[in-house]
């Protein structure tokens, strides 16, 4: 846990970057990674609750708060840098229980926290607006008392939960959130450059989060040109890890062990982790 001032200047800090320019925002999935990522000159770092819950062996979505919080608190203490919580959709009953929920996670020092839309019940994938707005407005509260004031980043799952029209109404529900108080807004799922640029224009003036968990064709400084201001990854880099797990074993299954040569050296991760 952060001091109360360290906290506060790591949330200004991490404002500060959202006023101009993109930037990459990695999730790392532990301390080592956050380390690592800390050392290739990245300037904030954001948590991802599938790598989280991968390295336990668990699924997406299935840490309870008490782990969510200890995660989040040791990835914040891992490096310097600012970090973004991956906050699922507030891990309360109720809006009340949201505030709770956030107020914990602040405690840990994290600079900022995203709360989603999605219900993780496929018989409602979504919270009802007025319900989402509740909620992002008992986590504004919340970040409204921490020191230097936490950034709250509202997201709209209509993409990833099959919404029939979801541009439509994941413009209509960011617009909400921003009212609600969100500083960053983000809709997962968003691909090609014409949504984009229709967030960006529903989103403005406020900063816009793109997801880019796989190749969509597009450069980061296309990215950047579409007027998005900060690109992270989500769970990726922990399914490339797995990936390279997964091909080395079917390699071994077979009999042969040249996937090994494309390992890290202990040497090169030694002399990280040493310094």
């Amino acid at each position: 846990m952060l001091d109360p001032a360290a906290a506060g200047a790591r949330r200004e800090a991490f404002r500060a970057l959202h006023a101009e320019g993109c930037f990459v925002l990695p999730n790392p999935w532990d301390v080592g990674t956050a380390k690592y990522l800390a050392a290739q000159g990245f300037r904030a770092l954001a948590t991802t609750s599938s790598g989280a819950a991968w390295s336990r062996g668990l699924a997406d979505g299935t840490m309870d708060l008490d782990a969510v919080i200890a995660h989040v608190a040791e990835i914040v203490g891992a490096t310097a840098l600012p970090v973004n919580a991956d906050f699922g959709h507030g891990y309360g009953a109720d809006a009340e229980g949201v505030g709770r929920a956030v107020a914990r996670c602040l405690e840990t020092g994290v600079a900022a926290l995203s709360v989603e839309d999605a219900t993780g019940d496929p018989a409602r994938p979504l919270f009802p607006l007025e319900e989402a707005v509740a909620r992002m407005q008992a986590a504004r509260a919340a970040c409204d008392a921490a020191p230097g004031r936490g950034i709250l980043v509202g997201r709209a799952e209509c993409f990833l939960t099959g919404h029939p029209d979801p541009l439509a109404e994941s413009l209509r529900r960011i617009a909400a959130y921003a009212e609600a108080g969100a500083e960053v807004l983000y809709v997962p799922g968003i691909r090609t450059p014409e949504h984009i640029a229709a967030v960006v224009a529903a989103a403005s003036p406020l900063p816009v989060n793109l997801l880019v968990s796989r190749p969509i064709g597009l450069t980061l400084a296309e990215i950047a040109a579409l007027g998005v201001r900060r690109v992270s990854i989500g769970g990726a880099l922990a399914g490339v890890a797995w990936g390279a797990v997964g091909r080395a074993v079917e390699a071994m299954k077979a009999g042969t062990f040249d996937a090994l040569g494309t390992r890290m050296p202990g040497t090169v991760l030694d002399g990280l982790f040493g310094a």
